[in-house]
């Protein structure tokens, strides 16, 4: 039976409450971007009110914005020396903890965000785990100097190109970026494909996220299911 966005609300609200359980006093707290990381933030202001210390820093003015507003101490990421753990969600996640992100425009950020963290766990709900990477669009984040050639860059390598737009303008992002949506329908080799655009001058950053997930935390109803990467399991 497909699930409802109630149930999918349910399920993001579940990964949420439970990561939780990871946050510890006296932590760096990465916070990605979303609405499964805005149910995490409402979750862990309860906890901070009750006595958590921690610090936040934001992948996105957004989040970061609700965070002051709920009396979260939120720092600039270039305040501190490394980041304990991030939290964040995800567009699409295969079972080695692969990954899509960026459908909220901050992709740049979070990356730079993930990649300053000593552990990174994503939140999501049911429908985001899949088989197999590509049915969401992948977005590319960039820069808007001559972003009509790089565009055309894409399109000459095959790639279904699209500008993402916001009120009949080009989409900017907290960076000052413009992200083109790549509909690719399923992704073989991720890695190829990230290394390709990755060599176009004038992309920043693209929503692929290889190898930087460590937990991904899965809604199933009002349960989760817990996937650690294999790097975490060998260790």
């Amino acid at each position: 039976m497909q699930k409802t966005n109630l149930d999918l609300v349910i399920e993001k609200k579940a990964a949420a409450v439970k990561a939780l359980d990871l946050i510890e006093s006296g932590m760096i707290v990465g916070l990605g971007t979303g609405s499964t990381v805005k149910f995490f933030v409402e979750s862990l202001v309860e906890k901070v009110r009750a006595g958590l210390n921690i610090k936040t820093v934001s992948t996105s003015n957004a989040i970061g914005a609700l965070s002051e507003s709920l009396e979260i101490e939120v720092v600039e990421l270039n305040a501190v020396e490394k980041i304990d753990v991030t939290i964040d969600g995800a567009d699409e996640v295969d079972s080695q903890l692969n990954g899509i992100k960026g459908g909220g425009g901050a992709l740049l950020y979070e990356k730079i965000v993930a990649s300053s963290s000593h552990k990174n766990i994503w939140i999501v709900d049911s429908s985001k785990f899949v088989k197999q990477l590509g049915n969401f669009p992948l977005p590319v984040e960039v820069v808007p100097f001559g972003s009509n050639h790089t565009f055309a860059k894409l399109v000459q390598l095959g790639y279904n190109s699209k500008f993402r737009m916001e009120d009949n303008r080009n989409f900017i992002s907290d960076g000052g970026h413009n992200i083109i949506d790549l509909k690719l329908k399923k992704i073989v080799y991720p890695l190829k494909i990230n290394n390709e655009l990755q060599l176009i001058p004038g992309v920043v950053e693209t929503g692929l996220f290889l190898n930087i997930c460590d937990m991904v935390i899965i809604g199933r109803g009002k349960d989760c299911e817990i996937i650690e990467s294999e790097r975490i399991k060998t260790d």
